[in-house]
């Protein structure tokens, strides 16, 4: 099993962290409810806005869908908003690969066209075209 990662990319049992909400959470447009609608889709590749980590997203949360304790662990000052889109990626750095759960403020697209190195893209997406990976066909039923 893959270790969840924080907003940032810490290792379970350490602290989570973001980045600061600024001007990028204003530009979320919001949807229906007030929530945002979702920038990113199953099979973009993303890097984080601060942290030096990058992945590929395998599935989306229309608002926050993780614990209160989760939530609770990040400083105030720098927590996300919760009535956004939370993507889980397939996340990796110089370091490690890792399944990270991040806000959408705090994703940038990653355009520089290489593919993410993470040991279970394979298990999840057939290919990888024009930047983006496409789902294997089991997994898209």
């Amino acid at each position: 099993a893959l270790p969840m990662q924080h907003d940032q990319g810490t290792t379970s049992g350490q602290r989570p962290d973001g980045a600061t909400p600024g001007p990028a959470a204003d530009n979320n447009s919001a949807g229906i409810g007030g929530v945002a609608t979702a920038r990113f889709g199953i099979g973009d590749v993303v890097k984080h806005r601060v942290f030096p980590f990058r992945g590929v997203i395998f599935d989306v949360d229309p608002e926050f869908a993780n614990t209160e304790e989760w939530w609770q662990a990040i400083p105030e000052e720098i927590r996300p908003a919760k009535n956004q889109p939370f993507y889980h990626l397939l996340a990796e750095n110089d370091e490690a690969a890792y399944v990270a759960y991040v806000s959408q403020q705090n994703l940038l697209p990653d355009d520089a066209g290489e593919p993410v190195r993470h040991p279970a893209v394979s298990q999840i997406f057939e290919a990888y075209r024009d930047g983006r990976y496409v789902l294997r066909e089991q997994i898209r039923n």
